[in-house]
This record gives structure tokens, C-alpha cells and sequence, in this order.
């Protein structure tokens, strides 16, 4: 039996499963403060027998094994979680191995283990919601070095006629403080899902996500690319990102058919909790 947390800035998702990634129970714990939250998440574990759990998380976070401050959320702007050493938190409390990594980089595993990626050695999950993250499998490892990719933070060239200076706190017009649901609620006056017949909202979406996608596919070269996340339900995007892609590419690679290629997530709401799984399955074979 392994234990999963996908933990998200809303909300905390925790499942209990197997190695196979069968989940046999799955709740939902919303985000406020660690003493809250974290609480509840060890009530529901504590009901049962686990060998290892595994944690997919918000970020940014410390995955590097040397370091002190490894399996903490470090500098994020969500009250009270800063620094905030969750691994730490759950060996003290269940003396288990804990697989820890970023909710995208779990979500790919997923993906990759039983989702659109399965059979393949390499493939990038992206989620374009509340921020833009993105984890990937290259050679079939997640992918980390000096730290975890942060390629929601990328630059992008600005649209022409765009003039909204950009949401994001840390570098204002990124890709997430261009793209994520926050800069199309502020940009535009209404969330995403109020603007579905507004064609403009989506060709300016469609024209950043494609530009971050070719970033992506020129440097990683990833065999599938998934794009999740509550932005990306709005399924009239997929098109206009096909279209503005090959516009960039300009034929300079050759990418295979796109409607194969960039897809929604097989495993749908499902990826970062599976992923997560599949992390506390490394944790256990780790240590052994």
C-alpha cells in the first residue's frame, strides 16, 4: 500500500493505492495554513498500513538530496508555507520513505507510466491554470539539475497588440504572468470560462503557449508534449495552437502530426495524483 499527496495552492488531493497505480481511496483537503491542512492529511494516512508515500508539490521546492533545506516549499507567496519542510514533516510522522518532486514533474510520471505518454522514454506535462509549471521525462528520468525546471517562467516575445503589462510578482510579463488564468482574468475582465466566445482571449493564448511550446520542443525535444490544467479545458485552444506553432517552427524540425503530438492528459484529473504514487514507488525501491 502507498500514499499519495498532490499538493496544490487550493487544495490538497491524498490517495492511497498500489504500485500498479489502482487508487483504493482518494479525498480532497482544501490549502490554509500547514497546521490545518497538514493535520488532516496525516488523520486520513494514519487509517492505514503504507510502505511509502509520495509527494507531488507546489513550488518552487528543494529537491536537491544534499542540500538542508531539501523536501521543503521554499520561496512561495502562499501564506505560512514558505520554507515550509513537508518531507520532514511526514518522516517524523510515519517513519516511511518519501518520494518528493513538483506536482508537474509528478504529473508527467504519471503520464508517462499509464497516460497519453505510456510506452515512451520522454514527454513534458504542462499545466496552464492558476500558474504555468512544467515537468519533464528525458530518457525516462524526470528531469532536474541545479533545481527542477521552472518553464512557466520563460520570456516569450510579446503579441503586438497586446499591452497588458503581466501578472506575475517575480518577472511581469513571463509566460505565466502572461498566459496563466489570473493575467486572462485581469487582461480581460472575466475568467476564462466567461469568455469562451471571445475568439481574441484564445488567439492571444494560443499565440504565447505556442511560442513556450517551441522553446520546449527546440531545446528538450520531448516525444509527446501534454497540456493540462483548468485553462486548458477551454478545448478551442488546442487549434489555435497548432496553427501558431507551425507558424514559429516555420519547418525549421520536422514535428509529427500535432493532434497526436500536443494532447490533453490521458490520465485527465487523475495524472499528478497517480504521479505521485508512482513517486512513493521509487522512494520504496530506492530503499531497498
Amino acid at each position: 500500500m502507498l500514499g499519495a499527496i498532490e499538493a496544490g495552492g487550493t487544495k490538497f488531493v491524498c490517495a492511497v493505492g498500489d504500485e500498479t497505480g489502482k487508487i483504493i481511496e482518494r479525498i480532497q483537503i482544501p490549502t490554509t495554513v500547514p497546521q490545518e491542512t497538514m493535520t488532516k492529511v496525516i488523520e486520513f494516512f494514519k487509517g492505514y498500513t503504507l510502505e511509502a508515500i509520495g509527494v507531488g508539490s507546489f513550488g518552487p521546492i528543494d529537491v536537491n538530496r544534499e542540500s538542508l533545506s531539501y523536501g521543503s516549499i521554499t520561496s512561495t507567496p502562499k501564506l505560512g508555507w514558505r520554507d515550509y519542510p513537508i518531507v520532514k514533516t511526514l518522516e517524523k510522522e510515519f517513519g516511511l520513505p518519501i518520494g518528493f518532486n513538483t506536482d508537474v514533474n509528478a504529473a508527467a510520471l504519471g503520464e508517462v507510466t499509464l497516460g497519453a505518454a505510456k510506452g515512451l522514454d520522454s514527454c513534458i506535462y504542462i499545466t496552464i491554470g492558476t500558474g504555468i509549471g512544467a515537468g519533464a521525462i528525458i530518457q525516462g528520468k524526470l528531469l532536474q539539475g541545479l533545481t527542477h525546471p521552472e518553464m512557466g517562467h520563460i520570456l516569450v516575445r510579446r503579441h503586438p497588440k497586446d499591452e497588458y503589462q503581466g501578472k506575475c510578482p517575480y518577472h511581469g510579463d513571463c509566460l505565466e504572468g502572461l498566459a496563466a488564468g489570473p493575467a486572462i482574468e485581469e487582461r480581460w475582465g472575466a475568467k476564462g470560462i466567461d469568455l469562451i466566445d471571445r475568439q481574441e482571449v484564445w488567439e492571444l493564448q494560443g499565440y504565447y503557449i505556442a511560442q513556450a511550446l517551441m522553446q520546449y520542443v527546440l531545446i528538450l525535444s520531448p516525444k509527446k508534449i501534454i497540456l493540462g490544467g483548468g485553462v486548458m479545458n477551454q478545448k478551442q485552444l488546442f487549434p489555435t495552437i497548432y496553427k501558431y506553432l507551425k507558424v514559429f517552427v516555420a519547418d525549421y524540425v520536422h514535428l509529427p502530426e500535432l493532434s497526436d503530438y500536443i494532447v490533453s492528459p490521458g490520465l485527465g484529473d487523475y495524472a499528478g495524483i497517480t504521479g505521485s504514487l508512482m513517486l512513493a514507488k521509487q522512494a520504496l525501491q530506492e530503499n531497498h
